[in-house]
């Protein structure tokens, strides 16, 4: 089963982060970095990949003479979509404890777990 692991941040802790010192990031990289090794050894890891800066993000819908709209950008929120890690594993508890090990790495960071919505097959 695949599920989607999102790590979510606040702007103060976005902020915070970038205030570490350099070591302390090279340090919290290292695990992130031994986790996703880890995963890839089990052959459980699927994909990772950290996003830019909330700063850039633009919220889109639909369209209005034939361009979308774009609503600003997300610093007015409360929380912000950092990265995610895509895991393909055996059962939901084994999905719990990937997240609950980034969550740790990541100064326990609310890391939500989502099951990749499946089709059944029609016979």
């Amino acid at each position: 089963m695949k599920y989607i692991l999102l790590m979510s941040g606040t702007r103060a802790g976005v902020e915070a982060y970038h205030a570490w010192p350099k070591q302390d990031i090279e340090a919290h990289m290292a695990v992130l970095h031994r986790i996703n090794r880890d995963l890839t050894e089990s052959g459980e890891f699927v994909a990772t990949q950290g996003l830019a800066e909330p700063k850039e993000a633009k919220v889109v819908r639909g369209e209005k003479n034939g361009l979308p709209v774009t609503d600003g950008i997300f610093p007015e929120s409360k929380e912000f979509l950092l990265g995610y890690w895509i895991v393909d594993v055996p059962t939901a508890d084994r999905a719990y404890a990937i997240a609950g090990r980034i969550s740790a790495a990541s100064v326990n960071m609310p890391i939500e777990v989502r099951q990749f919505a499946t089709r059944e097959s029609k016979s």
